[in-house]
């Protein structure tokens, strides 16, 4: 029997949307943060990393407790679209304060200020949004395949805006003032475009209700506390996988940070990074149009994922090779097929995370779908948190020196470490975790041994 289908075209894409409004914060932070923090305001690398890190402990806390929340609220906009449309509130205004910390404070003042700004904003508003916001995968649809289809519209959202702020920013810093200045600028024009489009997402779609669960269900599963929910998560070891798989991406993603770094100081030519940049994104795009047709075919996430994990990794030993004999084309052509062969784990994540939530309900008849979505706030704050954190650690112990124009051997060496090699061992520990990730299957085990038949 033919799954029910729950949205038209300009649902998914106003959905998929969101991730432009969310990466108008989130790359800004991952790819510049630390450079502003170094070159700009004059901060130590190591210090800066070392703020970051410890934010993120307050992270932990709170996405379970905002994704509680979010499970318990009740209002005419539905559970998670309100959470959505106001927390983007704060993250434009936290947005500006980290890009804008002012010159006249002293140093210690300066690391105070954008310690509690940074946290803030990962905390708290982008905590809150980027929950409401993943949780809505499976609260506006119920069909399997719309969730896969939404979840690579989305990431193709999020990595067209990618590419764009990488491309763009340090252009646009120059032209808008450069220095303090440009910046500051380029936050509150990013901070605005990223409100605007929030909430023209939040008012595309609309949340269903689950037709199988009783008012007296819905009642019951309102009182759970947020420990029991916590619970509830930590029992599932799918969740925990995804969290891992999250966590990995987005370490990467934060030492990816030191990009323009890399180009600087070892091709010596910081425009670059764009060319670089589009070699991984286009490529991922092109892959997260083509994942919900391959999910179909194949029968399930599972064997897509995997495979393509397989694939990237010997794609990466040639981007290594092509690095370390600096040769620009040869990164660029294995760059190109590692991100097509990566791409369907972005796409279906939110997908899995509506069958791990799925899990949950058949094994434990709870269902906290705000709650199981967490993991995809504290795998990107604590995963991204720390990649950025160990970028300005690393930059540090290599020697790096703000401004200087030749930087030493030792600083060359780790950069060379952390954008050719640190890309091969996730890649590594992420292919094991998703050999294990076989949570479709354990779903419909439980349906053939509960005689439960497909809808």
């Amino acid at each position: 029997m033919q799954e029910k289908k729950y949205l038209k075209w300009y649902n998914k894409v106003g959905y998929g949307s969101g991730d432009l409004a969310a990466n108008m914060v989130y790359a800004l932070l991952t790819s510049f943060v630390m450079i502003y923090l170094t070159d700009t305001v004059g901060l130590n690398a190591g210090i800066a990393g070392t703020l970051m890190m410890l934010s993120k402990f307050a992270d932990g806390i709170t996405d379970v407790f905002f994704g509680s929340l979010i499970d318990k609220t009740k209002s005419k906009m539905g559970k998670a679209r309100p959470w959505m449309l106001w927390s983007y509130l704060g993250n434009a205004v936290m947005l500006v304060a980290i890009f804008a910390i002012p010159k006249s404070l002293g140093d210690t003042a300066k690391y105070a200020y954008f310690f509690i700004a940074y946290t803030l904003l990962n905390a708290v508003f982008y905590t809150a949004n980027n929950i409401a916001y993943a949780s809505l995968t499976s609260l506006i649809t119920r069909n399997n395949n719309e969730r896969v289809q939404v979840g690579s519209i989305r990431f193709m959202f999020s990595l067209a805006t990618n590419l764009i702020v990488a491309s763009i920013t340090v252009g646009l810093v120059g032209k808008l003032g450069g220095g303090a200045m440009g910046w500051r600028n380029v936050a509150i024009i990013y901070a605005l475009i990223g409100l605007i489009v929030n909430t023209i997402s939040v008012f595309s779609v609309k949340e269903v209700v689950d037709e199988d669960e009783g008012a007296e269900k819905k009642e019951e599963e309102e009182k759970l506390t947020l420990l029991e929910s916590a619970k509830l998560l930590v029992k599932n070891k799918y969740y925990l996988m995804i969290v891992a798989v999250y966590i990995l991406t987005y370490i990467q993603t934060g030492i990816a940070g030191i990009g323009i770094y890399y180009m600087t100081y070892v091709f010596g030519n910081p425009a670059l990074l764009g060319t670089f940049s589009a070699a991984q994104m286009f490529p991922m795009i092109v892959g997260l149009a083509l994942t919900p047709a391959l999910v179909k075919k194949a029968g399930s996430m599972y064997k897509v994922n995997l495979t393509g994990y397989c694939i990237a990794f010997f794609m990466r030993i040639g981007f290594i090779i092509g690095g370390l004999i600096g040769s620009i084309p040869m990164m660029l052509t294995f760059s190109v097929i590692s991100g097509l062969c990566v791409s369907p784990v972005t796409g279906d994540l939110n997908a899995l995370i509506a069958a791990t939530s799925d899990y949950t309900y058949r094994t434990k008849g709870k269902r906290i779908d705000g709650t199981m979505f967490s993991c995809s706030s504290l795998g990107i704050k604590i995963g991204g948190g720390l990649g950025t954190a160990l970028a300005g650690m690393l930059l540090e112990a290599g020697g790096y020196v703000a401004n200087a124009p030749v930087q030493s051997a030792s600083c060359i060496n780790m950069l060379k470490f952390m954008y050719l090699g640190f890309p091969f061992i996730t890649v590594i520990i992420t292919a094991i975790i998703l050999s294990r990730l076989k949570v479709e299957k354990a779903n419909e085990d439980w349906d053939r041994e509960h005689a439960v038949e497909k809808a």
